[in-house]
């Protein structure tokens, strides 16, 4: 029996081939297999409250990308809604509800991911008109500065920002301001880009796509820098962003990774368009594959 990791990785490799052969045709994927599709729809895994990346009325960049998805692969676009906390994989993904999450680091050990189809970096987030130009965590201000970072738990345990300033003795002057926020509103993420414009805080180091965001729509101008060091000893500021299906859902994967390469150019017109501070992905094989450990 064929090695499955080695199956896998040839038949990505072909599929790679025959999509440069067939990128001036403006056919979908799905006209142009052979074989029809088993699934009549893409179901997706998603945040109905979650903007820039989702939302019910569709107005968020996974909803956009979906849809692309959806109308190449030739499925009927559905969704599973559930709020993006603790617990959304396991409700959504291995519950079997739904087939793709949108984005998820690469590195994910909770599912099988595709191919990085984006990468972005923690920020910082000022007010223009202050002119501030903070670009490093070193910078000295920051340990006179207020601070704003995300945090998921009581002791900032999974902020990468949060470790790094911790490691510097930067405690007293930083104030966090949870990723859940408070449901009952709209995109509450959003409530630490919003301290920035109100003056509550004088910088924020948030995610990439979601600072960019926020910052391109305050009626107070804002300034957004990428975060220096990328890498801060054991903790990423930068992340190579995939989407992830289940282990067994190999078939899915590929034909995903067959759309993310062959409209590379609509899905990044699609992330500049929301804001999304882009790093250019790093050059690998692209047969390669990111499986659960």
């Amino acid at each position: 029996m064929a090695n499955p990791r080695t199956a896998s990785r040839t038949s990505i490799y072909w599929l790679l081939v025959l999509g440069c052969l067939l990128l001036a045709s403006h056919h979908s994927i799905a006209e142009r297999t052979s074989a029809p599709t088993k699934e009549a729809s893409l179901r997706v895994c998603a945040d109905p409250n979650n903007l820039p990346f989702s939302n019910e009325r569709g107005e968020g960049f996974e909803n956009k990308l979906a849809e692309l998805l959806a109308r190449e692969l030739g499925r009927e676009l559905t969704y599973t809604w559930w709020a993006q906390r603790r617990g959304f994989v396991r409700n959504t993904l291995a519950a079997g509800t739904c087939d793709l999450i949108l984005g998820t680091p690469a590195e994910s050990e909770m599912a099988l991911t595709t191919r990085p189809y984006y990468r972005s970096t923690y920020v910082f987030v000022t007010r223009a008109a202050e002119q501030l130009d903070i670009q490093s965590l070193d910078d000295p201000r920051l340990r006179q500065l207020k601070i704003g970072v995300h945090t998921i738990g009581d002791d900032f345990s999974n902020v990468p920002p949060a470790h790094a300033l911790s490691q510097r003795g930067i405690i007293d002057n930083v104030r966090g301001f949870s990723i859940y926020g408070d449901y009952s509103r709209p995109d509450p993420p959003r409530a630490l880009i919003d301290a920035v414009a109100r003056g509550e805080i004088d910088v924020a180091i948030a995610w990439g796509p979601l600072a960019g965001y926020f910052a391109s729509r305050s009626q107070a101008p804002l300034a957004v820098t990428a975060v220096s060091p990328a890498r801060d000893g054991d903790f990423p500021m930068v992340f190579d962003i995939a989407m992830a299906v289940r282990r067994s859902d190999r078939q899915l994967k590929e034909d995903v990774e067959t759309v993310l390469l062959e409209r590379r150019n609509k899905i990044d017109g699609v992330l500049r368009q929301f804001g999304i501070p882009l790093l250019p992905l790093r050059t690998t094989d692209p047969a390669q594959t990111h499986r659960v450990r």
